[in-house]
């Protein structure tokens, strides 16, 4: 991201959307870079405090219009922005490729694809309400017995802050902004400073779909204020936020302070134990998302390998072929697996830490060098081994294509081992003992975890423990996640 442009010298800048308007930014426009080029894909606008106000103001007013109309029709406008994203599915994908450097089967498969999946996913219309079993009162407020009955109702939260992460800029935001406004929730999006134009296309969509002026306003910017400023505004509810750890815990002592709703998707530092019964070859496949989903840029990524003995050496010695044969380069090559990460900056920081792993006694088998490539920001699939659970690179999140593996001796070690961290996003179990494998399973404190898979269920709850989050969301979940139960109750 580079320096900010005054308004009015970019003349094909990206507008923000507040209350229905396309509105010229008051702070200009900064370049947006493709980091796999270092070339510009465009323009994005810098907010300042007064427009972010001003949106999340403009959420306030058609809050209540908005609420009151029926889910069918809310679930309308979700449809025909899912219809109409999917009509534009190529020209979407291709402007993701480029903010993100996702390969392009990646920007075409797991971001607008999945985006255009959790728009019609939240056009299904569910209940929000449910009946209590009646309870006899003896004696009632009044001293009298009789029956009550109760109806529970889930009511919108109001407005909601979404601020969306880097890594994904069609499916993260999508699955904020569509079950938030299926509830009746408006929402103002702040997406992430590195890649905020895809997320202006599906603003696009909403608008075009139907959105009435004001449920959805989208305000980018690379300065901290924008973000302070959609978070402390008094006209916001509720505050969904995808990011780091750190900055999370910024945003829950503002949103503390106000008693505003909260649901936090943090860091992750996923632990992958792999047991000595367990087949390798699935192992490594779904360790090896690491290198090639994202380049590593995913809190869920099974980083953090805990081998057992008795597979220790096979493991990493089939992790190091695997990561050795992972084409890296231009991910608009087809045969392109590993595209870069998103900033110089990131790079760097990556980097520093491979060779933060070196210096604490850790054993380069894979990549630790940067790619021979004149232009671009990329790191190669990395693979440290004879860690242990004490060095850095095994506890603190790197977020890029790096695999720390840590031996252990037995599944009580094991099980230690992974608990034995800040982090509880989504941790794995490999074991062809099925039993043995849930048993492992249940007592790891992780907020989901895959056995012999890196797969997801799109309907099951998705949130971490401890220092990975609060709060759970995906199919129904994130339903209750924007909402408010209310509970209506009466004499029978």
């Amino acid at each position: 991201m580079s320096q900010v442009t005054p308004a009015g010298q970019v003349p094909d800048g990206q507008r923000l959307f507040v209350g229905g308007a396309w509105v010229e930014p008051d702070g200009g426009h900064y370049e947006v870079v493709d980091p796999a080029t270092e070339e510009t894909v465009g323009w994005a606008p810098e907010a300042s405090r007064d427009q972010v106000h001003a949106a999340c103001a403009a959420a306030r007013e058609a809050f209540g219009p908005w609420s009151r109309t029926s889910p069918q029709e809310r679930a309308a406008v979700l449809g025909r922005a899912a219809d109409i994203i999917a009509s534009r599915f190529v020209p979407y994908a291709e402007l993701a490729r480029a903010e993100t450097g996702a390969t392009t089967g990646t920007a075409r498969a797991m971001q607008v694809g999945v985006g255009v999946a959790r728009f019609r996913r939240y056009a299904r219309v569910e209940s929000a309400e449910w009946a209590i079993p009646p309870q006899i009162n003896e004696a009632g407020p009044m001293g009298k017995a009789g029956v009550m009955g109760a109806l529970a109702v889930r009511q919108p939260v109001g407005v909601v802050t979404c601020i969306t992460s880097y890594n994904n800029p069609w499916a993260n935001p999508a699955g904020k902004v569509a079950p938030a406004l299926a509830m009746g929730n408006t929402v103002v999006v702040k997406p992430a400073p590195q890649d905020p134009l895809s997320v202006y296309r599906m603003a696009e969509a909403l608008e075009a779909a139907g959105a009435p002026p004001g449920v959805v306003n989208v305000v980018s910017g690379g300065s901290v204020g924008v973000g302070e400023a959609a978070v402390s505004s008094p006209d916001v509810d509720m505050v969904s936020f995808t990011g780091s750890t750190a900055v999370g815990q910024r945003i829950a002592e503002a949103c503390g302070r106000d008693m505003k709703r909260q649901l936090m998707e943090l860091g992750g530092k996923g632990a992958a134990v792999v047991l000595d019964d367990a087949d390798i070859g699935s192992a490594v496949a779904g360790i090896g998302t690491t290198f090639s989903f994202y380049s590593g840029q995913i809190c869920t990524a099974p980083t953090r390998v805990l081998a057992q003995r008795g597979v220790y050496g096979r493991l990493v010695e089939q992790l190091a072929l695997y990561a050795g044969r992972l084409k890296v380069g231009d991910p608009r090559e087809p045969d392109t697996v590993v595209g870069p990460v998103i900033s110089a900056a990131h790079r760097d920081r990556v980097e520093s830490y491979v060779e933060l792993g070196r210096k604490e006694g850790a054993v380069v088998l894979a990549g630790g060098e940067r790619p021979p490539l004149e232009r671009g920001f990329y790191v190669p699939p990395t693979l440290l081994a004879e860690c242990t659970n004490d060095m850095r690179v095994a506890r603190e999140e790197i977020f890029g294509p790096v695999v720390v593996v840590i031996p252990f001796d037995d599944e009580e070690e094991g099980i230690a081992l992974a608990n034995d961290t800040d982090y509880g996003l989504i941790d794995y179990v490999w074991s062809s003992d099925v039993a043995k494998a849930f048993r492992v399973a249940r007592r790891l404190r992780a907020g989901g975890v895959g056995i012999n898979t890196v797969g997801r269920n799109m309907e099951a709850p998705f949130g971490g423990f401890k220092r990975s989050g609060v709060g759970r969301d995906v199919g129904s979940y994130a339903l209750h996640a924007y909402s408010e139960v209310q509970a209506i109750v009466w004499p029978g």
